[in-house]
């Protein structure tokens, strides 16, 4: 399918993962077609959005028909990049970063998880699903020999911009920081913060904003 050359806004970029997961309960669910109004109507979207959304990649549906479900979520996951692998570290072996380490998803999904790291002397050595907890002062070695392509950070506040300059220097490609804070890095390091408490307390808001005084 030949895709558009079009700067794809981040608002539809963040949308194609729903995309991918919203096609993948259609096909568990035996459906093969899917009009952009029907897709709509069970993501929360209009069906102007999905077609403008898909049309930044090129046309994927048929007047009349609509979507072949099975193909769309192949394209989907094509532009999402998880036809590749992906070799990881979790930097942070405390209940967070063994939670990730856990969640079965990241390996069906292609990444590849390599190592974990930590400083705690009580958790290095151990394994974890068959996944080895190294020394911190492993880390930069262990991604520059083993071409690692994402880091996990789980680290507190105070240790993340040390590791995350660690991993940088190791020529990471990415970082996925779960550290409360956001970290710098260059310009040509793709990273993705992901605040827990930004999220709990944009549910708060939520929650209580008909008592706010205005």
């Amino acid at each position: 399918m030949q895709r558009n050359s079009i700067k794809v806004s981040m608002a539809v970029v963040r949308r194609l993962p729903k995309y991918h997961r919203y096609l993948g309960e259609l096909i568990e669910n035996d459906v093969n077609r899917i009009s952009s109004k029907e897709l709509g109507k069970i993501m929360g979207l209009t069906a102007s959005q999905i077609r403008q959304d898909l049309n930044c990649f090129g046309g994927f549906g048929q007047q009349g028909y609509g979507y072949n479900v099975n193909d769309l979520y192949k394209e989907i996951g094509s532009i999402l990049g998880l036809n590749r692998e992906y070799k990881t570290v979790i930097v942070g072996a405390g209940n967070l970063g063994q939670a990730i380490s856990n969640y079965e998803g990241f390996r069906r999904e292609g990444f590849k998880l390599l190592a974990m790291f930590d400083v705690n002397p009580r958790l290095v050595g151990n394994t974890i699903r068959d996944i080895k907890i190294h020394d911190i002062m492993e880390l930069e070695d262990f991604v520059r020999d083993n071409g690692v392509n994402i880091g996990i950070i789980c680290v507190p506040k105070s240790s993340s911009q040390e590791i995350a300059d660690i991993l940088v220097r190791a020529n990471i490609r990415a970082l996925w920081n779960f550290a409360p804070n956001d970290v710098n890095v260059p310009d040509n390091i793709i990273i993705e913060n992901v605040s827990i408490n930004e999220s709990l307390y944009t549910l708060t808001y939520l929650m209580n904003e008909d008592n706010l005084d205005i």
